[in-house]
């Protein structure tokens, strides 16, 4: 199934689906586990600069996982050069990978993701990205990892 847009909102209105499991650990263990800047990012809703991030460039094949705790969250297949400075994909590895909350700071209201499996905030998604789905995941680096696949041959 294909995330739209609309599907997005009902989330974010009326609940997000449920995770596979839940990682939760105090602000402390947070912070041994993460740099300063992945802390500040994940678990303070920051933003890096744009152009920035380690994986704007990357196009490995890969899963992106979360930084905090290790869930797959994107697929390097549906990753795409938005533009945008950061690392830009239009669907989630699966539908309750991602949780969605609506954003009103900054004089906005965006709609910001999050781990669904540890509330780590992602980015947020706009829908104004390729078809089919029609959406964009704009992510930041530091809260993801890539597992590289094994190129055989």
């Amino acid at each position: 199934m294909v995330l739209t847009w609309k599907d997005v909102i009902h989330f974010s209105v009326s609940g997000n689906p449920e995770p596979d499991k839940r990682v939760e650990k105090t602000e402390s263990e947070w912070k041994e586990l993460l740099t300063p800047e992945e802390f500040r990012i994940t678990r303070k809703k920051g933003t890096e600069a744009p152009h920035t991030g380690a994986l704007c460039s990357v196009h490995d094949a890969g899963k992106y996982e979360c930084i905090c705790c290790g869930t797959p969250l994107f697929d390097s297949t549906i990753k795409f050069e938005s533009g945008t400075g950061w690392p830009s994909f239009t669907q989630p590895i699966k539908e309750n990978a991602i949780k969605y909350s609506k954003d009103s700071s900054f004089g906005m209201v965006r709609v910001e993701v999050m781990c669904n499996t540890c509330d780590a905030h992602l980015g947020h998604v706009f829908p104004d990205g390729p078809e089919p789905s029609g959406l964009r995941y704009c992510i930041n680096s530091a809260s993801m990892k890539i597992t590289k696949e094994e190129q055989h041959g």
